[in-house]
C-alpha cells in the first residue's frame, strides 16, 4: 500500500492511497465517521470527474485540535483490532 499526502493542515488531510478499492475505503471511512474528534470523512475514486485520477483520495477533517493524522493511525489501529478479533472468533468456531 503506497501513501500519498496531498495536502494536509491542521485539522485536514488529503491522502492518495494507492492499490486499494471501496471495499478498504468504506471500511476506512467507516472506522473514522466512528471517532468524535472526525467531523467528515469522504473518499472519491471516479477516475472520469477526477481529471484521470485512478487511485482513491481519501480526505478527512477532525475538530480542532485534534491531528487528522493521529486520527487516521487510530483509525487504522481499531480495523486492526477489529480484523485479529474476528479471526480469532473464526478460528475458534472452526476448532
Amino acid at each position: 500500500m503506497d501513501l500519498r499526502v496531498i495536502e494536509r493542515d491542521e485539522s485536514e488531510l488529503v491522502i492518495e492511497i494507492a492499490g486499494e478499492d471501496h471495499t478498504f475505503m468504506n471500511v476506512l471511512k467507516g472506522a473514522l465517521l466512528e471517532a468524535e474528534e472526525v467531523s467528515a470523512a469522504t473518499y472519491d475514486v471516479n477516475p472520469e470527474q477526477s481529471g484521470g485520477q485512478t487511485e482513491p483520495v481519501l480526505t478527512l477533517k477532525t475538530e480542532d485540535g485534534t491531528d487528522p493524522l493521529e486520527a487516521l493511525e487510530r483509525a487504522a489501529g481499531q480495523i486492526k483490532q477489529k480484523l485479529t478479533d474476528f479471526q480469532d472468533a473464526f478460528d475458534a468456531a472452526a476448532s
